[in-house]
């Protein structure tokens, strides 16, 4: 294949503790936030050691992607700054209901995707096209988000890492070796303390760079699999640069300046 020919759907979420759910499930209504937030940690630590919460007691407040379709390519943050958890996850699963692309990610399968179907869960949200098996189509049996080793969603750390878990490393280091920008503002560890600061707008930048990370890396993993030709990758590349030219976003005008030619 010399060109991508089904729309890509690049994602990654950024999550905070959710307090709420950590005061329902530790039965702590008489207490406010600050008081939840030590009781969570001092639980979570005499558990496993550390601090980060599981999948079912983070809460979404960014959703950003690349979408590459037909000739268009974009980088964006669903939703408002202002809209609600329930919208911005209702929307990403809209997206794959509207158009069935490829989705890619980083660690997806371990920890974005689990967070989404929890908090999908807890909102009421509903994404048949993405849970179908074969239920709704028989071809999805074969071809769906589901299947850890099938492609329809892609997680770029299980795969390279041959699904093995040993051998799993951070986006971050993968995209300066291919000579990506990498991380930019913050990481996820500063997260929790930029939203409590009132900083979503940084929040949902960071993310932002993190989808590019990752789409840079999926391609040259298409070029690889023999999917993409060197032509082909060089023109998707420049794509993405044409792109971050014209846009005047301070943080895609940084990424761009990072970014190794």
């Amino acid at each position: 294949m010399s060109a991508l020919r089904e729309p890509i759907l690049v994602f990654d979420i950024e999550t905070v503790p959710d307090l709420d759910g950590g005061r329902r499930v530790l039965g702590l209504d008489a207490l406010g936030d600050d008081d939840v937030w030590a009781a969570m940690k001092a639980q979570r630590q005499a558990d496993k050691g550390n601090d980060f919460m599981p999948a079912h007691l983070q809460r979404i407040v960014a959703i950003s992607v690349v979408m590459r379709h037909g000739d268009a390519f974009k980088v964006w943050s669903i939703g408002d700054e202002d809209a609600e958890e329930a919208e911005l996850i209702q929307r990403f699963f809209d997206g794959i209901e509207k158009y069935r692309p490829v989705l890619v990610s980083w660690n997806g399968g371990g920890f974005d995707l689990p967070v989404l179907h929890y908090r999908g869960l807890i909102h009421g949200c509903v994404a048949p096209r993405y849970w179908d098996t074969g239920h709704f189509d028989r071809e999805t049996k074969w071809d769906n988000y589901i299947g850890r080793y099938q492609f329809r969603h892609t997680d770029l750390m299980d795969v390279l890492a041959l699904y093995s878990g040993r051998q799993n490393a951070p986006l971050t280091q993968i995209a300066v070796l291919l000579g990506f920008p990498g991380k930019l503002g913050m990481d996820g560890s500063k997260v929790f303390d930029a939203y409590r600061e009132g900083r979503l707008a940084d929040i949902r930048n960071y993310c932002e760079t993190d989808v590019l990370n990752t789409y840079l890396v999926y391609l040259k993993f298409e070029l690889m699999r023999g999917r993409l030709s060197h032509e082909a990758h060089a023109q998707e590349e420049q794509r993405v640069r044409q792109y971050l030219e014209g846009s005047d976003a301070p943080h895609l005008a940084e990424f761009l300046d990072a970014w190794v030619v």
